[in-house]
């Protein structure tokens, strides 16, 4: 039941700091192997039922956020609908042959095609639906599966910030920032392929001797088939195609993206029930259902720290260390994205974030700009440091797990600690360098 009366403002703040903090510790450690989702409601839960949070602000900032939520349906189904019809069986089998038969070209497909399924279809698809395809690809081909493997998981982050729609993240910063979509490339594209081309580069190095030699192309005949259904898979390619033109369209506009990712998958639906390619049900089994609480529960916790003032006060500190220059802004912005999403997740670290920098929207632009957009680069490229960072990475453990091959947290920071530091220091200093 609702607390009926009123606790000091010490002794509130107090409180909400405790449950957001054990909330946060939770989703870090998951005790009894409870997923994040239900320690964010039970976070949110316990400051209802405590009367810390009014259930009506809290309904209405999930109602605030309702693009958000649409955005996470629309790129999971969408995802799904292009996995049902082979075009990314059919891209694998296509950067295979255009490799040669060399190992090593294959390797560098591999990179651009996680860049392109990332930029159009969100970080967390490249590791949904790349990952098992390239596994089956690589062992059919008799290749070595763990660089590839990784090849997948780094660059579904290292590319997530290409486009607006390539990461979730995104579009929780945007909704709140209203960037244009000029500005967003302006400050973000070049920095992209600086660290796209970083991970390359580092991980080529890294698997040289695993690289070496070719394969037999011939394999391929019977590894992969090009489509399933060729009438299904053209309407696919169409639809994909208008959806990625009303994507850059939409953002600059400033037009809800969530609502271009539904009417996407509303054609595909369509197109799917109509050569029963797919049901109703079998694409409801691709969704990721308890991400939704995942986010609703962050978003009432992080409501409710906002009301204490907290999160502003946060904010105006990272404005002080910066030193209310840009330089500092991109830079403590940056290393302070980058350590919290790999401590408590990209997601909620990207909501605390958000909410601290409407503090500082009296700063100078450039300041101001530099902390956005560190904000949405070091919650999108931070996580590729350790395994609990970001919600692709999870995925992508869960999918190795399925396939009896274990990369155990020390294994991936091992990769994560060569290549991701390089990344984000170089990305960072071509943020600053592109603001001046």
């Amino acid at each position: 039941m609702f607390l009926f009366f009123p606790l000091p403002a010490l002794a509130s703040t107090l409180l909400i700091a405790c449950i957001a903090i054990f909330t946060l510790a939770g989703i870090m450690m998951r005790p009894f192997k409870l997923d994040e989702a239900r320690i964010a409601l039970a976070g949110a839960g316990l400051l209802l039922i405590a009367g810390l949070i009014n259930p009506l602000d809290a309904l209405t900032t999930l109602l605030q956020d309702w693009n958000i939520f649409f955005f996470f349906l629309g790129m999971m189904t969408l995802s799904s609908l292009v996995d049902a019809a082979g075009l990314f069986d059919w891209l694998a089998a296509q950067a295979a042959r255009l490799s040669g038969g060399s190992t090593r070209r294959l390797f560098f497909n591999v990179f651009i095609l996680g860049s392109l399924i990332s930029m159009v279809l969100s970080n967390d698809a490249t590791a949904l639906i790349l990952t098992p395809i390239v596994y089956t690809l690589v062992t059919r081909l008799r290749l070595p599966a763990l660089p590839f493997l990784f090849a997948c998981t780094f660059i579904a982050d290292t590319a997530s910030f290409l486009l607006p729609v390539s990461n979730p993240i995104n579009i929780i910063v945007l909704t709140t920032f209203k960037l244009d979509l000029w500005t967003f490339l302006r400050l973000l594209s070049i920095p992209s392929l600086v660290v796209i081309s970083i991970n390359m580069l580092v991980f080529f190095i890294l698997y040289r001797n695993k690289l070496r030699g070719k394969f037999d192309i011939k394999l391929l005949t019977t590894a992969t088939e090009a489509f399933r259904y060729p009438v299904y898979f053209r309407y696919t390619c169409g639809v994909l195609l208008c959806v990625v033109i009303a994507y850059i369209a939409a953002s600059a506009a400033q037009f809800p993206l969530s609502i271009v990712a539904l009417a996407g998958v509303a054609l595909l639906l369509i197109g799917a029930l109509r050569w029963k390619q797919a049901t109703v049900r079998e694409v409801g089994k691709h969704v990721s259902w308890s991400i939704f609480g995942f986010i609703a529960g962050m978003f009432i916790l992080v409501r409710a720290v906002e009301n204490t003032h907290l999160t502003a006060l946060f904010g105006q500190l990272l404005l002080s260390l910066s030193g209310g220059n840009s330089f500092g802004a991109v830079m403590i912005g940056t290393a302070g994205a980058s350590l919290g999403t790999n401590l408590i997740n990209n997601v909620p670290m990207a909501v605390v974030l958000t909410s601290a920098l409407q503090s500082a929207q009296h700063a100078a632009v450039t300041t101001r700009l530099g902390f956005i957009a560190a904000t949405i680069f070091g919650s999108d490229l931070g996580p590729n440091l350790t395994t609990v960072g970001s919600l692709a990475t999870v995925v992508w453990l869960l999918i190795l797990r399925r396939r009896n091959i274990e990369v155990s947290g020390l294994d991936y920071f091992k990769v994560g600690i060569i290549v991701t530091p390089v990344m984000l220091a170089a990305g960072a200093l071509t943020i600053w360098l592109l603001l001046r």
